[in-house]
């Protein structure tokens, strides 16, 4: 006779299974190449970060971690082709803070919610902002460009890498903060607003260190101030917000790895644990220091925190900049 395989058997039958199919997961990953899915084009800061972090990861693990470009929408696309991949470990996400925490406050409809449809795994690395303003301006610190901004008709102009950009809304917690006059100017890139500061079409911007630094240090623009509590290292000279009076404010984005939020615990905790090894080797702190940024190494819930956090945080920024949703 022929066993009869009841629907309530079959299914507990793979929940039985299921525990011990996951250890083997986390056990034998990776035994395959893994992708690293980038949602901005190649040769920016995120590209960068994930390029270096994949190098040092193939080389630990033996297996290639390959970086899958999937830029557009402000990074949304590629978030949300990310979440549609198998939850296995095999996909990652290279996010942001304005993929995960600022994004929702841009669209009225987004194509996946950064905290239900993803986990994070481990904060690499944060990056202040450095406030740059044209060097014709002849300002050098925060209170020479209050009063440029309010001697100047109209007030001082600003550029960003677009409506609703992080450093758009680093620029606008800014204002705030110094009550300053002044106008935002839109790009598509904050490579186009580095390059017209520069030029003088533009007043000043708030850029993340790792893209402004080289234009800092040729003299390019002027770095006015760093918008983390402590000074940089590779600009020492210059002075954060705080210590110019303003010791509430600070803005920092930062870079971090992310899974499917289906990814099972075991493998989603091995994949971070190395991660975390990788961020915190010396050689990998000194190449962030170098850039103006800071290893993290945060992961799991504690990187998940941060993420909610900083989406309360720019939410109220946003609201207060009354940035509407596209």
């Amino acid at each position: 006779m022929k066993p009869v395989y009841t629907l309530a058997a079959i299914a507990l039958a793979a929940l039985s299974l299921s525990p011990s199919v996951h250890a083997q997961d986390a056990a034998t990953w990776p035994s395959k190449p893994v992708r690293i899915i980038v949602p901005f084009a190649a040769g920016g800061s995120t590209d960068i970060v994930a390029r270096k972090v994949a190098q040092r990861l193939g080389q630990l693990t033996h297996q290639p971690f390959v970086v899958e470009n999937k830029p557009g929408a402000g990074g949304t696309l590629g978030a949300a082709y990310a979440r549609a991949q198998p939850a296995d470990g095999y996909s990652l996400f290279l996010g942001t803070v304005s993929t995960q925490s600022v994004a929702p406050f841009l669209y009225k409809t987004l194509p996946y919610d950064p905290l239900k449809d993803f986990r994070g795994l481990a904060m690499i690395a944060s990056v202040p902002n450095v406030v740059v303003v044209n060097k014709d301006l002849k300002v050098h610190d925060l209170k020479a460009l209050i009063a440029a901004a309010k001697n100047k008709p109209g007030g001082l102009t600003y550029g960003s890498s677009g409506l609703g950009s992080s450093n758009h809304l680093a620029t606008e917690a800014l204002r705030a903060s110094l009550e300053l006059p002044v106008t935002h100017v839109p790009y598509r890139g904050s490579g186009p607003a580095l390059t017209d500061t520069m030029a003088g079409h533009v007043d000043f911007m708030l850029d993340v260190a790792m893209t402004s630094l080289p234009y800092i240090q040729r003299g390019d623009v002027s770095a006015v101030a760093v918008t983390s509590k402590q000074r940089l290292q590779v600009l020492p000279n210059v002075p954060t917000v705080t210590e110019q009076g303003f010791p509430e404010f600070e803005a920092l984005g930062w870079f971090g790895l992310f899974a499917p939020a289906q990814t099972p615990n075991d493998v989603a905790e091995k994949v971070a644990a190395l991660v975390r090894e990788v961020v915190l080797e010396k050689d990998m702190v000194a190449y962030f220091d170098a850039q103006g940024a800071t290893a993290s190494g945060v992961t799991l819930k504690g990187f998940d925190d941060i993420v909610a956090e900083d989406r309360a945080h720019w939410g109220k920024v946003a609201q207060l900049a009354q940035i509407k949703s596209e």
